[in-house]
């Protein structure tokens, strides 16, 4: 029997023992709607695809967790330092929360107003504003250990490794030729659309 993409992620991402920690104390802390997202997340599977030690090119672990109840910058912060002092040197440096609920209080005035950033629903919701459809999976551990996927749109371009721009953002915004030219130096074996 064939393990679908989703069983192959969960399975790689139990052998990633830092990652594993971070979902952990993240699950132990109880943050409303958190999960890691981004490089901590599709970087294990190209590290597992192209033979490369298992949190190879991860630079940190991105948190996201969504609080509507307080959207101002002091109760995140108490958030970060909450998380922070979870973690010991070196991880607690490398661990990076967000509260997903007012990002788009930032976002156009720190990374230009490309296009509008309207206010996210939930964690999940911010997966679907990366820029390439590889990059927008999400885990969550749950209380039983268990992990869950988020993927709007699939895994299939992570474990073809390849970079397809996401269809909902604007051509060209978000730093596509920068993003994708990083990527591309750290596994020369990803294929980039468009080149």
């Amino acid at each position: 029997m064939t393990m679908s993409l989703e069983d192959r992620l969960i399975d790689i991402i139990h052998g990633v023992p830092t990652t594993m920690q971070v979902l952990r104390v993240i699950r132990d802390l109880e943050l409303p709607d958190a999960m890691i997202f981004s490089g901590a997340i599709y970087q294990p599977v190209w590290n597992h695809l192209t033979g490369r030690a298992p949190d190879y090119g991860i630079k940190d672990y991105d948190v996201a967790y969504h609080d509507a109840s307080d959207t101002s910058y002091e109760a995140e912060d108490g958030v970060i330092q909450r998380v922070a002092a979870a973690f010991e040197p070196p991880l607690r440096d490398l661990v990076e929360v967000r509260n997903q609920a007012r990002v788009h209080l930032w976002f156009e005035k720190k990374f230009g107003a490309d296009e509008p950033y309207p206010p996210l629903e939930n964690s999940a919701a911010a997966l679907k504003r990366f820029v390439a459809t590889a990059f927008c999976v999400g885990v969550r551990m749950e209380a039983d250990d268990s992990l869950s996927v988020f993927a709007p749109f699939a895994l299939e371009d992570l474990f073809a490794l390849h970079l397809r721009p996401n269809p909902l953002r604007v051509k060209g915004a978000g730093g596509w030729e920068r993003t994708t030219a990083s990527a591309q130096a750290r596994w020369p074996e990803i294929t980039v659309e468009g080149q």
